[in-house]
């Protein structure tokens, strides 16, 4: 089985590196929070101090950190990846960065003589525990296949979207549409409950109408249950639609919703929801309907 570094054991991080200690990978790995090796270290895992140390003698090094700023320093720092790559390496990055990030990591990478897939992935904490993530990934097919057994082990499906810069691109775009539609039923979700709909009504309705979506199926109950326990969380929400507006600003593209969402998630954000799951921006409406989407009293 192939040797692993793997780094960033968030939410996501951690089940996926779990999910390959379980299939009988070596998997070694590293976190900035120490203690959050712990329970990886219980299946088996290795633990580097530094994602330097995690790379050394690797054949696949995965990366799943929050932002670019982070990315930067696991990469770039002074006990950094590129510190410790060696020919033949290939770097898989499932984190949702920047697409220029992207581009200038494949390019160091590369010039090491190794391989670069940018390969962030969507699902939430649900899938990645249960190992049905999708991933949607930049880079060389002959590199996906090579790494299509590590794929399996994480997901259900690859989409090759084109070269380096692809895979971000595609997050970024997937993304925006995922603030839209969350934002979108819980602004139904306030117009029902307003009007006194019972919300447990109008959520089946809307699974069953055209106004269906992922987005009802995984937060409906989260919503009505006030269970805003953390899949993917509200802040790394905004970060994507930033970083969504700061592309889009680039290439030119016109996107008016992606504006409104930003603005609405920045509001959750400064009320101070940002630890919480996404779907917590709906207390935003709640607060203007003045009663929580079931009915109750704010609290």
């Amino acid at each position: 089985m192939k040797k692993i570094g793997f780094i960033g054991l968030g939410t996501m991080g951690a089940p996926m590196a779990s999910n390959l200690l379980k299939q009988g990978y070596d998997v070694t790995v590293y976190n900035r929070t120490v203690s959050k090796t712990a329970p990886l270290a219980e299946l088996g895992a290795s633990v580097a101090m530094a994602p330097r140390d995690a790379t050394e003698g690797a054949e696949v090094i995965i990366t799943m950190v929050s932002d670019d700023d982070s990315i930067a320093q696991v990469y770039e720092g002074e006990q950094g990846i590129l510190k410790a790559l060696a020919s033949g390496m290939t770097v898989i990055d499932c984190s949702t960065i920047s697409p220029e990030l992207v581009k200038k990591l494949a390019g160091q990478i590369e010039a090491k003589g190794c391989q670069f897939l940018d390969a962030p992935v969507t699902g939430s904490k649900p899938a990645a525990i249960d190992g049905t993530l999708v991933f949607m990934v930049g880079g060389h097919a002959e590199t996906i296949a090579k790494q299509q057994d590590v794929f399996d082990t994480l997901g259900k499906k690859v989409i090759h979207m084109g070269p380096n810069g692809s895979g971000a691109v595609a997050k970024l775009a997937h993304n925006t549409m995922v603030g839209i539609n969350n934002l979108a039923l819980a602004e139904g979700f306030a117009i029902a409950s307003k009007s006194g709909i019972p919300a447990d009504a109008f959520l089946e309705l809307v699974q069953l109408g055209s106004a269906g979506s992922k987005a009802a199926d995984l937060k409906g109950r989260k919503i009505i249950e006030h269970d805003f326990s953390n899949q993917f969380s509200l802040q790394l929400m905004l970060k994507d639609l930033k970083l969504a507006s700061s592309l889009t600003d680039g290439i030119g593209v016109p996107t008016p919703m992606l504006n409104l969402a930003k603005s609405l998630f920045q509001a959750g954000q400064t009320k101070g929801y940002g630890e919480e799951d996404l779907s917590a921006v709906v207390k935003c409406y709640e607060e203007w309907i003045g009663h929580t989407i079931n009915g109750k009293p704010l609290q």
